[in-house]
């Protein structure tokens, strides 16, 4: 059976960034992923909808460096690329189906919200450039872990059906608790109050679903529009601008129908009742589209379970330990949604990262002396 000083489970922002920094550390660790790519919530695709060096983000676009200090610093320390998300033009405003557009003003905002050039996915070619292959696993389902002498017992089930064993140190989770508490059996089981908040906590992105339609060219900057529209007549809710830094035009909402009936309508019919929501609100060149793309997150089993079907607000951030009881020694959480600011977003998952290895960085010290 391998053994390594410390396991990291989940292959997303938290997960990679924990990982560059064991790098750094000279830690022996091991990053399993249960895809078969890095990014996990980071999802940057073409046209087709595969993975692309520069794409639409069918997960997180923006962050906001002023307001997102630990964010900027690491867009910064990886000597990445940024640009502001287009919003120069009126913004259309659809309060009722019988009721004529409302077009407003559109007004600068005072903490600019950035994309990232390539897509987000940058930060995750950017943060496993360095990392060594064989210190990551894909394709790999954790299914149990067991307190062990010494450290952690993980179970690994892999594509190709067969399992392998490692036992690491420490353990970090850096995925969602709501996740972790789902899919992971821990043996012995967690304080109760323990896998309840893990149980209780929203996964960020997991309700939701976004839609995409691809042109030739950002026609709506030719009305003065910026592309931004808020909607109470749907299926969008909100809509913007996502032409890319390469110039890739195109024009995406977050859809506002329940997960549950996002299945029994389809997607061929979630796609035709968008496209008549960019015509209404855009005009008829919006039905003059190279493509579409939908992500629904909430139909994605290695980011939701089936507590995320239905929008439960917006994870209120907290200082309280995660973890308790006998597994408080052995295993971290590290998911954006742990964070103690900005919770569920971007920058979430850096800072809760940054927080837990240095925690176990000093259990580890602790532990050698």
């Amino acid at each position: 059976m391998k053994q390594r000083q410390v396991g990291i489970i989940g292959g997303g922002l938290a997960g990679l960034h924990a990982a560059r920094r064991l790098q750094a550390a000279g830690i022996d660790y091991v990053l399993i992923e249960a895809r078969d790519r890095l990014g996990g919530r980071i999802l940057s695709v073409d046209q087709h909808g595969q993975p692309c060096d520069d794409g639409f983000d069918l997960g997180p676009s923006w962050y906001r460096p002023h307001m997102q200090p630990a964010m900027a610093e690491l867009v910064a320390e990886l000597e990445l690329s940024a640009f502001c998300q287009s919003s120069d033009g009126d913004v259309i405003f659809e309060r009722m189906s019988r009721e004529a557009l409302q077009r407003y003003r559109g007004t600068a905002q005072e903490q600019q919200s950035m994309r990232l050039t390539g897509g987000t996915v940058a930060l995750v070619r950017a943060l496993s450039r360095d990392l060594p292959t064989d210190r990551i696993l894909l394709g790999a389902r954790v299914s149990a872990m067991t307190l062990a002498p010494g450290g952690v017992e993980l179970s690994i089930n892999l594509t190709n059906r067969s399992k392998q064993s490692i036992i690491a140190q420490q353990v970090i989770a850096a995925l969602p608790p709501r996740l972790l508490e789902a899919t992971i059996a821990l043996s012995p089981e967690p304080d109760v109050s323990d896998t309840e908040r893990w149980r209780a906590t929203p996964t960020w992105m997991a309700p939701h679903a976004k839609f995409f339609a691809l042109y030739d060219r950002p026609f709506w900057r030719d009305a003065g529009l910026s592309g931004t529209a808020q909607s109470m007549v749907g299926p969008m809710v909100e809509i913007h601008d996502a032409t890319t830094a390469s110039s890739g035009a195109a024009l995406f909402g977050f859809l506002g129908v329940a997960a549950d009936q996002r299945a029994l309508l389809g997607q061929d019919a979630l796609a035709r009742a968008c496209l008549d929501q960019f015509a209404r609100v855009f005009g008829a060149d919006a039905r003059a589209l190279k493509s579409t793309l939908l992500k629904d997150w909430a139909a994605d089993s290695l980011t939701a379970t089936e507590a995320d079907r239905s929008a439960a607000g917006h994870i209120l951030p907290s200082t309280a330990p995660w973890v308790s009881g006998e597994w408080q020694e052995r295993l971290s959480l590290a998911g954006s949604e742990t964070s103690p600011s900005e919770a569920g977003y971007l920058a979430g998952a850096v800072t809760a990262a940054e927080l837990v290895v240095a925690a176990t960085l000093r259990r580890m010290a602790g532990s050698a002396r």
